[in-house]
């Protein structure tokens, strides 16, 4: 397990609550909750959160013609363990990770590579793939084993370190996808639950699949 979150970093935002505190105390408005402000309650919910990082020595992938992985981590709360992958489960051999909790849910990383949609995505991003119509309707059913036609409840896009990703929330059944490509993969970032747990842990399934990054 790679879990680069240490105790460092736990103080470090312990320290930033401490900041945020202040502000809080010294300009009170309706933004804020009964002992420190809501952006410190959010640094309060991460800690005992953990951060994965696919080894960079991990197989998979590797064939004639293809370069390594390019590696991905994703944030998730602690009782979150790494589970086996089997190649009868949807996505196949392309499933790379899963990692679940009895308790509040499940999530996997696909990671396809993109000369099966076209010869000259050698150095692919998700736009060059297509739309997040596009992406959500032709590979959302490698992910559910069904048309997602119907299903798509919210579509947004985010950017980070000059990324961009395709979020997506469909029901039934329950699951965030997060969507994206480097190199020549697309990686399809999946959190699922069912009915009770998407219920109560709600939050902390679309923060897990918001966190997700190809690093």
């Amino acid at each position: 397990m790679h879990w680069p979150l240490q105790q460092q970093q736990q103080q470090l935002v312990e320290f930033r609550c401490l900041v945020l505190q202040v502000m809080a105390w010294r300009r009170p408005s309706r933004a804020h909750w009964q002992g420190g402000s809501l952006g410190c309650l959010a640094l309060i919910r991460m800690i005992g959160w953990r951060t994965y990082r696919r080894p960079d020595e991990k197989s998979g992938g590797h064939g004639v013609g293809w370069s390594p992985i390019i590696p991905y981590s994703f944030k998730v709360p602690d009782g979150w363990e790494e589970t086996p992958v089997s190649i009868a489960d949807l996505g196949g051999t392309e499933i790379d990770l899963r990692f679940g909790n009895p308790k509040e849910g499940r999530l996997s990383v696909i990671v396809a590579p993109t000369r099966r949609f076209a010869d000259d995505l050698d150095d692919a991003t998700i736009e060059k793939i297509g739309t997040p119509e596009k992406v959500i309707n032709a590979f959302g059913p490698e992910v559910i084993g069904e048309n997602v036609e119907g299903k798509v409840l919210s579509t947004a896009t985010a950017e980070y370190s000059g990324r961009t990703y395709y979020q997506f929330e469909l029901e039934p059944p329950h699951i965030f996808i997060t969507a994206t490509a480097a190199g020549n993969r697309l990686y399809l970032f999946s959190v699922t639950a069912n009915g009770l747990q998407w219920k109560r842990h709600y939050k902390d399934l679309k923060q897990i699949a918001e966190s997700f990054r190809v690093v």
